[in-house]
């Protein structure tokens, strides 16, 4: 393997003792306050460890390198996506999931307010190959919840159609979102409006058409 594709490990060891534990918690929020405010080329072990507090051998003994660092905050940002499909599955086949495309669009648009680090990254595209697969899994994972959710709101198998519609809104969705959250100050809600305007359609559309075939 190159060196660009040899896969790093996310961890050294597992931190096991709460000190430690801490520790790894202060280097990836220190990582993640400099991706978002000072981007991914002041990224450095020795700006992470003095952002962080502590010693530059402490990232070391969990981390072999800054790509390291990078990859283990990115798959945090990517675990939120999956936890938040879980819960919108979970809501949906309770019958509490009266607005699917508000509701999602709302858990989402929070979820990428609440990563700045995370834009900063994506944006840049500093991805290692691993993280590249990760996101593509991530979003292969989200799709593959809104499909069951779809299935059950329309009373039926969706078929393709409904897989083809659940990964284009997904990729719709990341995009727009990616767009609006991407800069500094505050982002633009209205493109986030009409996100939700136009998957509002597309989801009625869905609705209709899948809802006639199980008719």
């Amino acid at each position: 393997m190159t060196e660009a594709t040899e896969p790093r490990p996310r961890l050294r060891r597992e931190p096991q003792q709460a000190r430690s534990r801490a520790r790894v918690e202060a280097i990836l929020g220190a990582a993640d306050r400099i991706l978002s405010q000072e981007g991914y080329e002041a990224l450095t072990t020795r700006r992470i460890a003095e952002a962080a507090g502590v010693p530059v051998g402490s990232i070391y003994q969990f981390y072999p390198d800054k790509g390291a660092v990078v990859d283990a905050l990115g798959r945090r940002y990517l675990e939120g996506f999956a936890t938040a499909i879980d819960g919108l599955v979970e809501r949906a086949l309770a019958g509490e999931l009266t607005d699917l495309v508000g509701t999602m669009v709302d858990i989402y648009s929070e979820l990428f307010r609440s990563q700045p680090g995370g834009m900063a990254l994506w944006a840049g595209r500093h991805l290692s190959p691993e993280l590249a697969r990760a996101d593509e899994a991530s979003n292969a994972l989200v799709a593959e919840g809104l499909l069951r959710i779809v299935e059950h709101l329309t009373g039926g198998p969706g078929g393709e159609r409904a897989r083809r519609a659940t990964r284009m809104v997904v990729w719709a969705a990341n995009a727009v979102l990616h767009e609006a959250f991407k800069g500094e100050g505050e982002p633009d809600l209205e493109t986030v409006d009409e996100l939700r305007r136009m998957l509002d359609r597309y989801w009625e559309d869905l609705r209709d058409r899948l809802t006639a075939e199980h008719g």
